[in-house]
């Protein structure tokens, strides 16, 4: 047999479908990344999810937060991620109440490792593939920095470093972070807030050149990335005001 399983279902189990491609046009969000800064952990994202070669939405918000202590960006499908950190946010809720402590920053990492695992045969088929990035805080630790985590479509999680970045427009943002991690004066390490926020902007706006799955950033419109920032004091989202004025200044 040759094909996938879409090209089954439209040949054999759905003949309605055997001229559309509502079901091969699956909508996908990219692209979302996260890099140390000097106040905590930037994680951002564009706004724009795609269906094949159509621009499905331009208001996608593709950074999650989980708990307090959590957040998750998403590159795939929203359907399966939204729901994956619907998921996420039970259990962490109910770990919190029933243990009268917050889950360790090792279990919250297994049980995205777990819930990607379970969506495996989605993604074989070509419906649901989900390559999420998590940051998170070890709870209860006042002197420890939030870590970045990636992960691959089969629940494989590796530690970053310095940063991350998942989804169709990732290379070219990741390449400007390892240069700029690496040569640059100063590093994004070492930005304070303000200065870290224009500089993730400019990287959605450099991914968005060559990648026409990502894109809704245009500061000159006053439409900006979803920003959140993870330190000590939690989770913090950074307004589009507020990057206006970051922006503008």
């Amino acid at each position: 047999m040759n094909g996938d399983f879409l090209d089954l279902l439209q040949r054999d189990a759905f003949p309605v479908l055997r001229d559309l491609d509502r079901v091969a046009a699956q909508i996908e969000g990219t692209t979302v990344f996260a890099f140390q800064c000097a106040d905590g952990v930037l994680v951002a994202g564009d706004h724009r999810a795609t269906s094949g070669n159509l621009i499905f939405s331009d208001r996608t918000e593709k950074i999650l937060e989980i708990d307090r202590y959590s957040v998750m960006a998403i590159a795939g499908s929203p359907a399966v991620a939204f729901e994956m950190a619907r998921t996420l946010q039970t259990a962490f809720e109910f770990y919190r109440r029933s243990q009268l402590q917050a889950m360790s920053l090792l279990a919250k990492t297994r049980a995205i490792s777990r819930l990607l695992k379970e969506n495996l045969p989605a993604a074989l088929q070509g419906v649901g593939m989900v390559a999420p990035i998590f940051v998170g805080l070890e709870p209860g630790s006042d002197d420890a920095r939030p870590t970045i985590y990636y992960y691959d479509p089969l629940g494989a999680n590796f530690e970053a470093a310095n940063f991350a970045g998942s989804g169709s427009g990732s290379g070219s943002i990741k390449s400007v972070l390892h240069y700029s991690e690496t040569w640059g004066d100063p590093k994004p390490s070492e930005l304070p807030l303000q200065e870290a926020v224009n500089f993730a902007n400019r990287l959605l706006m450099t991914a968005a050149e060559f990648d026409s799955a990502t894109g809704g950033v245009e500061p000159g419109k006053m439409q900006f990335g979803t920003i959140k920032l993870l330190s000590g004091e939690g989770v913090r989202t950074i307004l589009d005001e507020e990057q206006a004025e970051f922006w503008s200044s």
